[in-house]
């Protein structure tokens, strides 16, 4: 996925999200902030699980 977004730009669309949160939800909050389709699908291929910090969502990110 060479169009993946990086970390940073994922983050810039989850500001204020109250964590723990889940996957549907960092997504839901994702599409309110105005994000593009890289970061949607970014994060929609992150396990469903409830992620509790940022860092734990880059982290998923990055590794998917």
């Amino acid at each position: 996925m060479s169009d993946a977004p990086n970390p940073i730009q994922v983050q810039k669309f989850l500001g204020g999200i109250d964590y723990p949160a889940t996957r549907d939800a960092l997504i839901a909050h994702a599409q309110e902030s105005g994000a593009d389709g890289n970061v949607i699908s970014a994060l929609e291929n992150i396990p469903d699980k409830e992620y509790d910090s940022p860092t734990a969502v880059s982290s998923a990110v990055s590794d998917s």
